[in-house]
């Protein structure tokens, strides 16, 4: 009778905790501190233990000390190449930039010395990559437009040594006028055993391989779609089932219609939330880390907004219009990145 005793007194220790993690990502401020404030215009960022790293336009990037705030900047060594660098990943020891527009060259630089190489070139005046992530130090992969009759799709899985391009033969075709948006650097997304990859455009839909890129499924979303500027500038997934998308209609930046939904089944069938509600035009959209999948944050054209019930009620925390893209330290801290500026943001009750 007293082990059993034991055994409950644990359990409710245990569910208490959990209750308690969740309430903590219950927001109704958030406080601003400036990190960077210089002319960059900036759309890629990620965490690296004590550092951030970031990426702009120029090609120029950097580096964020988290104790000290310190700042270093670099830049790639081009004398003829116009680099806009959108995409960002990383491995334990390198960087990874992959700048949009043509040619599309994927730099590999050392943590260590900030040795530049390109490991990947692509000529083709249609060329436009949008997103790049790895799954571990060997599994990388970046995703962009067209320039056949599929989006184009690159894997490494030496760490980033070679990549190649995925044939159109073994991806699903697009429709025509469907490609995707380099707004943040979250138009992939790579879970513990899922890719998800996001379009926009005339059409809007959610690609979703469970081996890594070798079989695709298919799935079609409500986001707004039919035009040039309209669709899913945005994704993330809480895990392989939670997931949510954001965009909408860049051109009407304050629509607030057909332009949020989530998923509870890994992307086969999504639900439109707050529509006609909440924040227009979405930029960037991060779940809170240890929020059970409630919890997200997105930055655009109506500020900073916060929602603590999957997405079906917004709030706004701040109103800077001019932040691309956002990610989270933990479940109290994120960084946020945009036109001339970097931010730290602490979340608070």
């Amino acid at each position: 009778m007293m082990k059993y005793f034991q055994y409950i007194f644990i359990l409710l220790i245990i569910s208490a905790c959990s209750s308690q993690k969740e309430i903590n990502t219950y927001y109704s401020k958030v406080e601003i501190e400036s990190i960077l404030d210089e002319k960059i215009s900036i759309r890629a960022i990620l965490t690296d233990e004590n550092y951030l790293w970031y990426a702009g336009n120029d090609g120029n990037y950097g580096k964020v000390n988290l104790t000290t705030n310190e700042v270093s900047k670099f830049k790639i060594q081009s004398d003829t190449i116009v680099n806009e660098i959108r995409s960002i990943a990383q491995t334990k020891y390198f960087l990874f930039l992959l700048p949009v527009g043509n040619p599309a060259n994927v730099y590999r630089i050392s943590k260590k010395d900030n040795s530049q190489q390109i490991v990947y070139t692509e000529l083709n005046e249609k060329v436009f990559y949008d997103s790049m992530q790895f799954k571990d130090d060997l599994n990388g992969m970046a995703m962009g437009d067209p320039t056949d009759d599929c989006l184009s799709v690159i894997i490494t899985t030496d760490g980033g040594n070679s990549w190649r391009k995925v044939s159109c033969d073994d991806l699903p075709k697009v429709e025509e006028g469907e490609a995707a948006f380099a707004a943040s650097n979250s138009n992939l997304i790579i879970t513990n055993s899922k890719v998800f990859l996001v379009s926009g455009g005339k059409k809007s839909r959610v690609f979703v391989s469970d081996n890594f890129g070798k079989n695709w499924q298919v799935y079609a979303t409500p986001i707004v779609q039919g035009e040039v500027m309209t669709g899913i500038f945005s994704a993330d997934f809480y895990n392989d089932k939670i997931g949510f998308i954001t965009g909408g209609n860049y051109e009407k930046p304050n629509d607030n219609s057909n332009n949020k939904a989530m998923t509870f089944d890994g992307g086969k069938t999504w639900k439109l939330v707050a529509n006609g509600a909440g924040f227009g035009y979405g930029s960037c959209v991060q779940f809170v880390p240890d929020s059970k999948g409630k919890s997200l944050v997105s930055v655009g054209a109506n500020g900073i907004q916060y929602s603590n019930e999957y997405g079906n009620s917004w709030k706004q925390l701040n109103v800077d219009k001019e932040l691309y893209t956002i990610r989270f330290l933990n479940n109290k801290t994120a960084f946020a990145a945009g036109k001339n500026k970097i931010i730290k943001l602490n979340f608070t009750e």
